[in-house]
């Protein structure tokens, strides 16, 4: 049986994975932030929504330049300027004059979380062998899970620093910032990227530091099979017949993964509880206990992600939320505080489903010969979907209700768990390689 040097494979898994800290970092701090921020530049639901979903905006411009980067030079470089903006963009929203350089500042970070959220899982899957592809994968989720929960609590403890605690909320990321830049210096590239350049002994080098002699002879054999007579990128070969289907899986579950509504309770825990009437310490009291559930949730979906397989916690995921929806929206409407237990169930449902596993079918899904290019679109797409529904969602509120918001999450869900029904297979245990005919036309 094959033995592989599990801790090589989790301590560049991990190092990977801090850019998904930052990706959490990012993502949660707004939560957090935005009560100081209303006040600070006199904010209304339209420019709300838009400096939450600034970072979003970022991020698309992000994941178009990650695909080239990652292609042309490699994932380790792509790695490092995503760790560079992370690092600067936050010493730059903590030092914002004006509500413009604020979202400027956030907008850059968002470059930053757009190529970490590409690249971190992509490279991730590209060193990990196929039966522990899925739980090293959701590593990258757990990073993630963990940057929320982290920056939840900090955000909890500086709520009584006076009006400049948003400063500090923000400042706090160039600290994981600085340590990404110096664990990237250490990386290895990825081996399916090395030999896709023509450096066979590097790339078998790398293969043997991973799992010996034998695995690296039978993945080279594997990799230069998949790459043959594709090795030239082109964007147009991302919607060439024989790759356009996955292609399209991708896209549709990475949109899906944002539009299912969840991270709503994420980015704008105090809208929701404001409405209920929960005080401004509650409020953030309560980003720390969805944090926690996120966390304890995610840690069980690498158990399961790779036992039970991608397809069926899918599943499970868009169905449970449809119902969990329509229960919340409900509570919402009588304003009732029971409404805090049903959030946390959603929290937890999609943070075993939705969550880690649409970023490892992202990961996997699509050919090495243009899986940098189809990552990025499939990702671009997931950022349009999240500044959408980031964007949309304080408008919403305001003009239909928010307990009517959630019926239109829950509406959503059901259609995704159609489409998951219908259109994904399942991709545990496989090679990168056999994945290539599982999502190709038949």
């Amino acid at each position: 049986m094959q033995q592989f040097k599990t801790s090589y494979l989790l301590s560049i898994s991990f190092i990977s994975a801090l850019g998904g800290y930052l990706f959490g970092f990012d993502f949660a701090v707004i939560s957090g932030a935005l009560p100081f921020l209303r006040d600070q530049f006199g904010l209304n639901e339209y420019w709300e929504g838009f400096a939450t979903g600034s970072l979003a905006l970022g991020a698309i411009i992000g994941c178009l330049t990650a695909g080239r980067v990652a292609d042309k030079y490699g994932r380790k470089p792509g790695l490092f300027i995503a760790a560079l903006i992370f690092g600067l963009s936050s010493l730059a929203m903590a030092f914002a004059s004006g509500l413009g350089v604020f979202i400027t500042a956030r907008f850059v970070a968002g470059i930053g979380v757009g190529m970490a959220s590409l690249l971190s899982p992509m490279y991730i899957a590209e060193v990990s062998p196929a039966q522990y592809r899925g739980r090293m994968v959701s590593i990258n989720q757990l990073t993630i899970v963990l940057g929320i929960l982290i920056t939840n609590v900090i955000n909890y403890s500086l709520r009584n620093s006076g009006p400049d605690a948003w400063r500090w909320m923000f400042g706090l990321g160039a600290v994981p910032s600085a340590l990404f830049v110096l664990g990237v210096i250490w990386l290895p590239e990825s081996p399916r990227w090395l030999l896709k350049a023509g450096k066979e002994a590097q790339g078998r080098k790398v293969l043997e530091k991973i799992g010996g002699t034998d695995f690296s002879d039978s993945s080279m054999d594997l990799i230069k099979l998949s790459l043959k007579g594709n090795q030239q990128l082109s964007y147009k070969a991302v919607f060439a017949k024989a790759v356009f289907p996955a292609v399209m899986i991708g896209i549709v579950l990475a949109v899906f993964q944002q539009l299912c509504g969840i991270n709503v309770v994420f980015n704008y825990p105090s809208n929701i509880f404001a409405s209920i009437g929960a005080s401004k310490d509650d409020q953030l009291l309560q980003t720390v206990f969805i944090g926690g559930v996120n966390l304890f949730f995610t840690l069980l979906a690498m158990v399961l992600v790779d036992k039970i397989g991608r397809r069926p916690l899918m599943l499970f995921g868009a169905a449970a939320l449809a119902v969990l929806y329509v229960v919340i929206a409900q509570l919402l409407s009588i304003h009732s505080a029971l409404v805090g237990v049903f959030l946390l169930a959603a929290i937890g449902t999609y943070a075993i489903s939705l969550g880690p596993v649409t970023w490892v079918l992202i990961s996997e899904i699509f050919p090495n010969h243009v899986r940098g290019a189809a990552s990025s679109i499939a990702v671009l797409c997931l950022w349009a979907a999240y500044f959408i529904l980031t964007f949309t969602f304080p408008v919403l509120a305001k003009w239909i209700g928010m307990h009517n918001t959630f019926y239109l999450y829950s509406g959503i869900c059901m259609l995704g768990f159609l489409f998951i029904k219908a259109k994904v297979r399942e991709t545990n245990g496989k090679t990168l390689e056999e994945l290539e005919s599982v999502f190709s036309p038949h």
